[in-house]
């Protein structure tokens, strides 16, 4: 294959996704790391490679960094894995302004844009700087417990105060750039960018976002009224939720089930629009409707098979 355009990047971090119990690189992703690796290189484009990939490859050199650090040397970070991989690698890159693009590995795939299979073709393209490019936004959540912070992180799909580990209720209360919203007994709540509204939210009854929405959106998990329903609001909002009496003896704050926060009785969950999006880097061909309906299956007919 032969490169007629110069590379629109010149420094390319690669990223694999592990496995959740192991330090081990699935083979099936191993083979798509090769050859991301392979058209980087070919493209004399420089490589740095995460180094628990880079062990996995058995290419281990000076010039690997860690998955924190690719935001530093990095003008632009290929991860091949599944959505998860995708949203770990954006929370580590939060406010590092570098772009990310994803070769999808996982089941869904609506955040990794490149199919395994196309690579050589609409990576290679990107690499060219041929591609659509999206500013997504991230959610960050912060725990204040006797007014003083306790623990901060940053989500890009989702933050969802539950009740743990046990099953049983909570008592919330919410309240949106200082003005009571209600209070609530309900299995918890999520708080979901345009980004996670296609994620746990769309499972709770929540509705669809479009990326470019500058909006956030609330929705109740299994809650103790007939009335409660998704509430969508402001982007630029600040949303205060307390945990009463009946979070006893603790709750958690999740961003993105990967990260967790401890919360006690009183403690206020502060959530806020993180000022520094991630910019995502899809194919040409991209677009949010058409994922939509390969994703969640818009384009099936009632009564067709095979259609």
């Amino acid at each position: 294959m032969e490169w007629i355009e110069e590379p629109s990047f010149q420094r390319v971090g690669l990223v694999a996704r592990r496995s959740r119990y192991a330090e081990a690189v699935d083979p099936a992703v191993l083979d798509s790391v090769r050859d991301v690796a392979a058209l980087v290189e070919e493209a004399e484009i420089e490589l740095l490679v995460e180094q628990k990939t880079a062990r996995a490859l058995d290419r281990s050199s000076d010039s690997d960094v860690s998955r924190a650090d690719l935001g530093k040397h990095c003008d632009l970070v290929i991860v091949v894995g599944g959505d998860g991989s995708l949203l770990g690698v954006g929370r580590e890159l939060a406010g590092s302004r570098v772009p990310v693009i994803g070769v999808n590995r996982g089941a869904l795939g609506f955040l990794a844009g490149v199919a395994p299979e196309e690579i050589a073709t609409q990576l290679k393209q990107v690499l060219l700087g041929k591609y659509v490019a999206e500013d997504h936004f991230l959610l960050e959540a912060w725990v204040e417990r006797d007014g003083e912070e306790r623990s901060r992180s940053v989500a890009l799909n989702d933050v969802v105060v539950h009740p743990g580990s046990m099953a049983r209720m909570l008592e919330i209360s919410l309240t949106i750039d200082g003005q009571y919203v209600y209070d609530q007994r309900s299995d918890g709540l999520i708080v979901a960018s345009p980004t996670g509204s296609t994620a746990y939210a769309l499972s709770a009854g929540g509705p669809i976002m479009h990326p470019s929405l500058n909006a956030v959106v609330i929705v109740p998990m299994f809650p103790h009224t007939l009335t409660s329903r998704p509430l969508v609001v402001g982007g630029d909002s600040q949303l205060d939720i307390r945990i009463g009496a009946q979070g006893y003896p603790t709750a958690e704050a999740s961003c993105d089930s990967q990260v967790h926060q401890a919360l006690e009785v009183d403690d206020v969950l502060h959530i806020a629009k993180y000022p520094v999006p991630l910019k995502l880097l899809y194919p040409l061909e991209h677009s949010f409707y058409g994922a939509c309906r390969s994703k969640l299956d818009w384009a099936s007919r009632l009564g067709k098979t095979g259609a």
